[in-house]
């Protein structure tokens, strides 16, 4: 086991552990032995803690802490729980174990920031938090931030409005907000709108499941809705969103498939900076593409709109010497 890797054997230890690490980051790790999707994420949370050695991970056996597991609002397990100078900042809910190696490579940086070279001020962390904000109001036409996900509401009111939006055949995005504690009290202030469920359009607060009823009822909702984009046209804008852009099964950090997970290899040993998308999340881009760009598998790398191919064309650009030709602009520093 990792020296930064505790399992709790009292509150106390908790507690310790806190007073110890004041203006650390502390991963919480809620499992019960009978769930058995919490044998797979207690492996994935040890392998967290091995590569990351800045950040505390402490595994708590839920029904053997009921109080610390209730004062922490645990309703199911597996749920994580990131601390931060002693208070939650995030919290993640069920076996998602791309979302929990996404929040630790997150922590990871700022934790390097803070032991190493710099300091990060609150100024900048509030700076920080309006930039992501305002990209996740305006990720999506519609947009909806709620509690759970549209096919989990965790509570009525955003159960009521994913109700309303399908009814509507609205296609919206949305975002977790129990899923990150800084997103969830930051967008009240944001907003200065200080209940959940919030509904933006085109990056404006239209605002919460009252107001939408009323605008549903006079008839106002509808022509607020943005018109679809052509699928054409929305691959045109995906694959020109960065000069190098990779379509590939899940993420850089949590790849889903061997394919992805060589090329991302390739291009982060070559410092390419790339910007990517999960075709696993969008099945009408994943079929859509293959047509769009005439070449039937994934992943799929493009340079400035332009495909270059999938994982065999990079590698023997990569062999030839090519692609550091071909990619040299794209290098980072």
């Amino acid at each position: 086991m990792s020296s930064n890797l505790l399992e709790l054997t009292s509150e106390d230890d908790l507690k310790n552990v806190i007073e110890q690490n004041k203006g650390s980051v502390i991963f919480l790790d809620f499992w019960a032995t009978w769930a058995q999707p919490c044998s797979q994420m207690n492996e994935v949370f040890a392998e967290l803690a091995s590569k990351n050695s800045l950040i505390k991970f402490v595994k708590i056996e839920a029904e053997k802490f009921p109080e610390l597991s209730e004062s922490f609002e645990i309703e199911a397990v597996p749920a994580f729980i990131v601390l931060k100078n002693g208070k939650i900042a995030e919290r993640i809910n069920g076996a998602n174990a791309p979302e929990l190696t996404n929040t630790v490579a997150k922590y990871a940086k700022v934790s390097t920031l803070v032991t190493g070279k710099s300091v990060v001020t609150g100024e900048k962390r509030a700076f920080d938090l309006n930039t992501r904000l305002k990209e996740l109001i305006n990720s999506s036409p519609v947009m909806a931030f709620i509690k759970g996900t549209p096919t989990q509401p965790r509570c009525g009111f955003s159960r009521q409005l994913i109700e309303i939006l399908n009814e509507n055949q609205v296609k919206f995005s949305s975002f977790n907000i129990l899923a990150d504690e800084e997103v969830r009290q930051g967008l009240k202030e944001y907003s200065n709108w200080p209940t959940y469920p919030q509904v933006y359009i085109n990056g404006e607060l239209i605002g919460g499941l009252d107001i939408i009823k009323e605008l549903i009822a006079s008839g106002e909702f509808k022509g607020m809705i943005p018109k679809e984009k052509d699928l054409n046209e929305r691959l045109k804008e995906l694959t020109t969103k960065g000069n190098v852009m990779i379509f590939i099964k899940g993420s850089p950090e949590a790849p889903r498939c061997g394919f992805s997970k060589t090329l991302i290899n390739i291009l982060n040993e070559k410092k390419i900076k790339y910007e990517y998308f999960d075709i696993l999340q969008d099945e009408e881009v994943r079929q859509g593409l293959k047509t769009f760009a005439s070449w039937p598998t994934y992943p799929m790398v493009f340079n400035k709109g332009e495909l270059i191919g999938g994982l065999d064309i990079i590698k023997e650009l990569d062999s030839s010497g090519e692609l550091d030709t071909m990619l040299a602009s794209e290098k980072s520093i």
